[in-house]
């Protein structure tokens, strides 16, 4: 009997705060949570008469269950007259940390149809192109990891596994910084670090990241914004070394939050066209619409 198909994606209670909402993947929870758009609806107050005595009866009637549901009570005859009334203390349901059962909320963000040569960034409003040679992200611990190449191979120097090419997205957060050049430039600094030197776990795949040179630098508009690139051109002590980029640039929906789209691709021959960084870029959609063009966006190549 095969299981039941996993929930889409979209807004859920979270498991571990029923009264917030968090966002489903499609296969994992992610850390993004907000409080629900849709107000509880209020019960009636009790008003009098015979409906305020059944409203009243009511709620005790709810009361009554949560306590059989919160204790039950014990009678215990010690051979006195009066019985000794005992509590006794009942176990949490564990929490859960798999996929919600239950159907999104009226507020959930509608699931697109499902098109494979498209990858949804549903939290920042885009859509990226899946090119050939690439594929949506499967089997990653990163969760902002929405494209990467399909096979993997192992790293040069720690023990791992590592891909050719990745392509993240993210919201900008913890910063006050509005220029869009030296959030591209602090963020492909950091994508260097993560990708080329000391990822998230401690490990360096590659030996770490000896020196970078700056190979492209220069506003252009994503998605119909502008927004501002960054790419470098890393050598690690070992393997092949690779590029690394950083698009930042403003979002078209909700507050127009800032997004971050992280590019990385080995310097090897195994390795997707260079070329491909710049097709995904000038490929970013708003979600639901086409959008493009404008200042920069004719973007080729650069070694």
């Amino acid at each position: 009997m095969s299981s039941p198909a996993s929930p889409p994606p979209g807004w859920y209670p979270d498991p571990k705060a029923p009264s917030t909402e968090r966002w489903w993947d499609g296969a994992a929870w992610t850390q993004h949570r907000r409080q629900p758009q849709t107000p509880v609806p209020m019960a009636p107050q009790p008003s009098g008469g015979g409906r305020g005595k059944v409203l009243a009866l009511a709620a005790a009637g709810v009361a009554l269950v949560a306590a059989i549901v919160t204790g039950v009570v014990l009678v215990v005859n010690d051979g006195s007259d009066e019985p000794e009334a005992r509590t006794a203390t009942t176990t949490a349901a564990p929490e859960t940390s798999g996929p919600p059962t239950q159907p999104p909320t009226s507020s959930a963000a509608p699931s697109p149809t499902e098109d494979a040569s498209r990858a949804t960034d549903q939290l920042n409003g885009i859509t990226l192109p899946v090119l050939d040679g690439w594929e949506k992200a499967k089997y990653v611990a990163d969760h902002d990891v929405l494209i990467t190449t399909p096979l993997t191979y192992t790293c040069p120097f720690d023990d791992g596994v590592c891909r050719r090419g990745t392509v993240a997205t993210s919201t900008v957060t913890g910063t006050d910084e509005k220029d869009l050049a030296d959030l591209a430039a602090k963020d492909v600094a950091d994508a260097a670090d993560l990708a080329y030197d000391t990822n998230a776990v401690g490990q360096r795949p590659f030996g770490g990241m000896k020196s970078h040179k700056v190979v492209a630098a220069r506003q252009l508009a994503v998605a119909g914004r502008a927004g501002y690139l960054v790419r470098w051109k890393v050598t690690t002590a070992k393997g092949p070394g690779g590029y690394v980029q950083s698009v930042v640039f403003p979002s078209s929906v909700g507050s127009q939050a800032l997004v971050a789209v992280r590019c990385t691709l080995d310097a090897s021959p195994e390795a997707p066209p260079l070329a491909d960084l710049d097709r995904i870029v000038k490929g970013i959609r708003p979600l639901g619409g086409a959008g493009g063009g404008g200042v920069g966006s004719s973007v080729g190549p650069d070694d």
